[in-house]
């Protein structure tokens, strides 16, 4: 049927659709079937059916599960086909024949054969949950049995033959013989993450309520995760250098510790930061075995900022070897801000989300410097900065030009002819966007120097962690076939940045002078040409920000406690904007009717965010004081 259904060429190729129509009427709503037709089909396929004959059969039958039991008994099955080595057909069609995709198949197949039905089956089953609806009790129960096959696959390995039972647990884990890949391995781990990640979604609505022992995900897989490692014929699946090891430990037993903290709080707001950071110290425990040698000096200022935070006695040292004078040492969210942007430039998404729920909780405490060195990361370019016009009025460059326009026209090379045509949509219409998948379509080397400007405000320790953070960037990734470039690198680090700043400005919106830091600095990107060059995504997200939780926002800074010197520097600025003409360089003729368009909807764009400042209260401050502006 593979063969057939693989080219419709074939005489039997209607005959075998009606046939796969049949075959899913058959299975109906019986579970039992639909698990037998769904294993044979990915058995005697290579987990490829609906690749290679091109359907959803298989996806389609997937999605169909409705009961908890039907749920168990497809995870079962799943399982065994993971660990069984005999699963795949001994009798191969000859599908490489039929086609000229499959074709090119070959040696791929040859060489990872066994490879393709594990991704299928841990690519599986975590997409069993998206379509279940379950009572809380049920669907956590399906949660924890694809958590442990996850844990036991991917986070560790046997010593000592293929079985190993946990007495403590009452169960038998098995391995398949055959040791299995480091691929398949970090799959696991990166499905943990994300299932890890929408749990914790869920469980901020109903998981404090009804108790961390029968809601908490998190604290299930690290009491599972605790037991295992506990076995002496049981091994992680990777050797972990020291300080990944040291690390490691100090995370574990810092969750431990906040999880019980957690169970004793009866204040709602700190038992929402204790979770919060459960989960984010759950994450960096898993990225830590993802990518080994990267994050544990992260790992180890996020343990002592949790000591900090929660200071209750069971959280301190009695050695004092962590040092947490307040007099001799930086304030907590300056090193909760450091570690977080240390952090950002390499996480994966469950990693980034986390880091979001924390920020949420703690970001009522940001200090300005804290601010500052956030706002440094979205003003930071790599290309040098452009040459002024000579004779241009100093009036208009003050601030480092904020709010004046340099025109599109003007500039060195070619970059002015580039537009970033990614498809945005809405962006920055949500709370709290976190996905940045779609960042940059299009890209040009990086220039080697970084520029100095809009250091202001920052020290010279500051300065240094923040080069360093963009070092990382350029590291990252630098001998990886098809990599990004350093310039999409830090277009992503900057979209994520930009996430904690949206959620502070939604936690804080009538913060003064913070909120008008924030929008001084986001206008100044948001009005600079190079934006529009690296990348249209980055300037739409910084436009919705802009718009939504500042200028169209409910609340914001307002009456005796704004500064009046500010706001007149603000709306000066502003109106020297909105009253500056769009100029064009002598070339423009030449470019497409899209990329004059959109110069012309950027620049209308610019006018509208001069034209749209509100941060006054007309009750207090439209006097004659303004009449001069």
């Amino acid at each position: 049927m593979v063969d057939i259904l693989s080219t419709k060429d074939s005489w039997l190729y209607k005959v075998a659709q009606h046939f796969l129509k049949e075959l899913s009427d058959w299975v109906g709503n019986d579970d039992v079937r639909r698990v037998a037709v769904i294993v044979a089909l990915q058995k005697h396929s290579n987990a490829r059916f609906d690749g290679i004959t091109k359907t959803k059969t298989v996806k389609a039958l997937v999605t169909e599960f409705k009961t908890e039991v039907g749920c168990m008994l497809f995870i079962q099955n799943l399982m065994s086909m993971f660990v069984d080595e005999g699963n795949a057909s001994e009798e191969p069609s000859d599908q490489s024949q039929t086609t000229d995709d499959n074709s090119e198949m070959g040696s791929v197949e040859d060489k990872d054969s066994n490879d393709f039905l594990k991704t299928w089956v841990v690519e599986s089953l975590p997409s069993i949950l998206k379509h279940l609806k379950l009572e809380p009790e049920a669907k956590f129960r399906v949660q924890k049995e694809i958590l442990k096959f996850l844990a036991v696959q991917g986070l560790f390995s046997a010593s000592l033959g293929s079985e190993v039972t946990s007495f403590e647990l009452q169960e038998k884990f098995k391995w398949p013989k055959a040791a299995t890949s480091s691929a398949i391995c970090r799959m696991c781990i990166e499905q943990i993450q994300s299932l890890l990640a929408n749990a914790q979604k869920i469980e901020g609505l109903h998981s404090l309520s009804s108790g961390l022992e029968h809601g908490d995900l998190g604290s299930y897989f690290m009491r599972f995760l605790s037991t295992l490692r506990n076995i002496p014929s049981v091994s992680l699946f990777r050797s972990l250098s020291d300080d990944d090891e040291k690390a490691f430990e100090k995370l574990q037993e810092m969750e431990i510790r906040l999880s019980r903290e957690e169970k004793n709080c009866v204040i709602s707001v700190e038992a929402n930061k204790l979770h919060a950071m459960r989960f984010l110290l759950i994450q960096l425990l898993l990225q830590v075995l993802l990518r080994p040698g990267e994050f544990s000096e992260a790992a180890s200022e996020l343990v002592i900022c949790c000591k900090k935070a929660f200071a209750a006695s069971d959280l301190l040292d009695s050695s004092g070897e962590e040092g947490l004078d307040d007099d001799a040492n930086p304030k907590l969210m300056d090193v909760l801000v450091d570690t977080f942007l240390s952090l950002l430039p390499q996480s994966s998404a469950p990693l980034r989300s986390a880091i979001e729920q924390v920020f949420k909780y703690f970001c009522n405490d940001v200090t300005n410097d804290g601010l500052l060195r956030m706002l440094r990361v979205i003003k930071k370019d790599l290309k040098p900065p452009r040459h002024r016009e000579e004779g241009r009025d100093d009036d208009d460059d003050d601030d480092e030009d904020f709010l004046g326009i340099e025109e599109e026209g003007e500039g060195e090379g070619e970059g002015e002819e580039e537009m970033d045509e990614a498809e945005t949509g809405e962006t920055g219409e949500d709370e709290e966007q976190t996905d940045d998948s779609e960042a940059v379509a299009e890209v040009k080397e990086a220039g080697k120097e970084l520029s100095d400007d809009s250091d202001g405000g920052m020290d010279d320790d500051a300065m240094f962690r923040m080069d360093a953070y963009l070092a990382q960037i350029f590291k990252d990734r630098k001998n990886q076939a098809g990599g990004e470039t350093a310039q999409s690198q830090l277009v992503l680090f900057k979209l994520r940045v930009l996430s904690l700043l949206e959620v502070y400005l939604h936690e804080n919106p009538a913060a003064e002078p913070e909120v008008l830091m924030v929008y001084l600095n986001l206008a100044r990107a948001f009005v600079n040409p190079q934006t529009a060059e690296i990348s249209e995504q980055f300037g739409q997200r910084i436009w919705g920000i802009l718009q939504k939780k500042i200028l169209k926002a409910k609340d914001f800074p307002r009456g005796g406690a704004v500064q009046l010197p500010t706001l007149e520097s603000l709306l000066e600025k502003n109106l020297k904007l909105a009253s500056k003409p769009l100029k064009r360089k002598k070339s423009a003729g030449n470019l497409s009717k899209k990329k004059q368009s959109a110069m012309w909807k950027r620049h209308k764009m610019i006018v509208s965010l001069a034209q749209g400042f509100n941060l006054l209260d007309s009750e207090n401050y439209w006097c004659q004081k303004f009449f001069r502006v």
